[in-house]
């Protein structure tokens, strides 16, 4: 049995019990590696390691969390982009469905049990092994887990391909015990290099994409050498985390672990706490599904692709930009693909409708056109007559003695005759584009209205039967002027005799 603890200084004691419940309340944090070991605290600080945990499984705060992805060249399983940190309930082994599945994972524990963790520290990594398997999806299918035990020797507790039934999984390593003596973490690196991560044993080749993890936990410094082993492993295609317990070397976590360390280098002060990293590596091997948590940022429409991978699409009638994540409206009338068969109109938001040239009418199907008879509407503007050309055109035309003017619709008089508007009782005569006159049939005369006409044989009875007196005066009259006629006649003939006679009696002389 042990003798009664020392008793410490009570200056650093008081702080190391403030550091110790800071990390009870707190989540685990990266901490730098001690500078000197307290005997016997862990005795005097029992109480209060057996204080109930705060959510254990809350989301982890401070570096940055690492994210499993696909495999990039180097066997690194890359990294996935920073997510938004959402408002969500905490991490928990009962994960919300839909919300956090685990990607599938080749999983190897490899645990110090030297004689420097006691058995109660050893039940510590147990059961934070545990918890962790409970944060998995477990199955052939899904992730697979075995565990490498050492000191100074190396037992493989069993392989990847053993179990896929979590709660068997759980109860072969609450049977594991510890080895005692030794710290050969090189050789434990190498042992599951070599005999874990194989075929054979369970671990599924490169074809199918899988990671190969593994999360080696000591509280010392290796008595081999580990830089080489574990850069091999690195090479291989082993994504090496370090958990590193009280007296453990800061140096040689970060020879064994991968890049970048602050991702996969953890220290905690007391196996007391290492529970509480487990909702820190269920985080890391949680793929968030970003589409159910709204942290997606698609414009329109997240499609979850799984293992926390996803991408953006858009509604219908919408391309999506160079951004991935935003959407335009597609100009359906530029890519030629609307089956418009004359005009194809785009209305901005993605739709488009189809119009017809002047003369033509949609159709039922919105698509194709016909001629439209614009006679027939009553749209044509023809003063006088609309003549349709098919193709749905038209031409204007004017009646008899009209002629169309220069603007093709309206029409002017050519020929007043001919538009029956005249007047003429017999015969009318165009004199002109608007100017006429009248004219009678052969035997007939023109009256004084210049429109009307009448009988030449109707007027002569009229003259014989009017009265006999004015008749017979105007006959009288008429023969007295001529009988005066005929004297003057004479005696002009006779003056114009007895002139010759004298001028030609002087032409004599």
């Amino acid at each position: 049995m042990c003798g009664p603890a020392p008793v410490p200084d009570p200056e650093s004691s008081d702080r190391f019990q403030a550091q110790t419940l800071r990390q009870v309340s707190e989540p685990i944090m990266l901490l730098p590696a001690p500078a000197h070991h307290f005997p016997g605290l862990l005795l005097l600080l029992w109480p209060l390691l057996l204080l109930p945990s705060p959510a254990a499984s809350g989301p982890l705060t401070g570096t940055s969390v690492r994210r499993l992805g696909t495999r990039v060249p180097g066997g690194s399983p890359g990294h996935l982009p920073a997510l938004a940190t959402p408002t969500r309930a905490p991490y928990s082994g009962a994960r919300g469905a839909g919300v956090c599945k685990s990607r599938p994972l080749d999983l190897v524990f490899i645990i110090d049990s030297s004689r420097s963790v006691r058995p109660l520290e050893f039940t510590k990594v147990k059961t934070f092994v545990s918890r962790i398997i409970d944060t998995l999806d477990i199955g052939a299918a899904d992730t697979r887990v075995a565990v490498v035990n050492y000191a100074s020797t190396v037992k493989i507790e069993f392989q990847l391909g053993t179990y896929s039934d979590k709660q068997a999984l759980k109860q072969a390593v609450a049977r594991i015990t510890p080895l005692s003596t030794g710290t050969m973490s090189g050789l434990a690196i190498q042992t599951a290099m070599e005999e874990v991560f194989t075929l054979e044993a369970g671990a599924r080749g490169p074809v199918s994409n899988i990671p190969k993890v593994a999360i080696i936990v000591t509280d010392g410094r290796p008595q081999d050498q580990v830089n080489e082993v574990a850069a091999r492993a690195r090479a291989s295609g082993i994504e090496l985390y370090a958990v590193g317990v009280d007296r453990a070397d800061m140096e040689s976590l970060k020879m064994m672990a991968s890049k970048p360390l602050d991702e996969h280098v953890f220290y905690v002060e007391t196996y007391g706490v290492i529970e509480k990293l487990s909702a820190r590596f269920q985080e890391t091997f949680c793929a968030l599904d970003p589409c159910v948590l709204g942290t997606h940022q698609c414009q329109h429409v997240c499609i979850s692709d799984g293992d926390g991978r996803h991408h953006c699409e858009c509604s219908q009638g919408y391309t999506l930009n160079s951004d991935g994540k935003t959407c335009s409206a597609i100009d359906k009338c530029v890519l030629g693909t609307h089956g418009c068969e004359q005009i194809c109109v785009n209305d901005r938001n993605g739709s488009y409708h189809c119009e017809c040239y002047e003369g033509y009418i949609l159709n039922a199907d919105r698509k194709t056109c016909a001629a439209l008879d614009t006679c027939a509407s009553g749209t044509h503007g023809c003063q006088h007559i609309c003549v349709n050309d098919g193709a749905g055109s038209h031409h204007c035309e004017c009646f008899e003695g009209y002629t169309l003017n220069a603007d093709r619709k309206t029409c002017s008089v050519r020929d007043k005759c001919a538009l029956g508007t005249h007047g003429c009782q017999h015969i009318c005569v165009s004199d002109g584009a608007a100017s006429y006159h009248c004219d009678c049939f052969p035997g007939y005369t023109l009256n004084d209205d210049k429109k009307t006409c009448s009988d030449i044989e109707e007027a002569r009875s009229l003259i014989s039967i009017e009265d006999a007196c004015g008749c017979g005066a105007t006959l009288a009259f008429q023969e007295k002027v001529s009988s005066h006629l005929q004297k003057l006649n004479t005696k002009l003939d006779n003056i114009l005799k007895t002139l010759q006679v004298t001028e030609n009696g002087q032409a004599h002389r």
